[in-house]
Parts: structure tokens; sequence; C-alpha cells
């Protein structure tokens, strides 16, 4: 009995400036799905990428344009001073 498991991403989606992230971790046993689970993430243009999979960084350089990075600043220091 061969118990297998398989981490992939199959989902990114781009809302605003967020970059969400999902990956998928399916078991297997003797190559029939035994189960799966999700874990996800958001990053910001102010994230740290460099520990991403090539594709989600592929991603981000595109999706993060400066105008969308100046929209963000704009919106953290607009929520900043409603916090003050």
């Amino acid at each position: 009995m061969a118990l297998t498991e398989n981490i992939n991403i199959d989902k990114i989606e781009i809302i605003d400036w967020r970059i969400q992230v999902r990956q998928n971790t399916t078991i297997e046993r003797d190559g029939e799905f035994v189960s799966n689970s999700f874990h996800r993430w958001v990053l910001t243009p102010d994230s740290d990428i460099s520990d991403q999979e090539q594709k989600v960084k592929d991603i981000a350089n595109a999706a993060w344009t400066p105008e969308v990075r100046q929209a963000y600043e704009a919106f953290k220091a607009e929520q900043a001073q409603r916090l003050a």
C-alpha cells in the first residue's frame, strides 16, 4: 500500500490589488483518491513573494503595476487615518 501526496497551486485570483492563492493537497493510495484539502493565502503589493512558486511571482509582477502599487499605498494611508 503506497500513499502519495500531491501538492499544487490550483487557483490564483486577482481581486483589486490582492492575489488569492489556493493550494490543493491530494492524498492517493495505490493511485486511488483518498482525500484532499485546501490551504489559502492572500498576497498584497507589499508582500514578500520571494518564497512563492514562480507562477505566483509572475502573476504578481504583472498585476502589481506602479499604478496598482500607488492605489494600494493610498488605501493603506486612508485606513491609517480612519484608525487614528
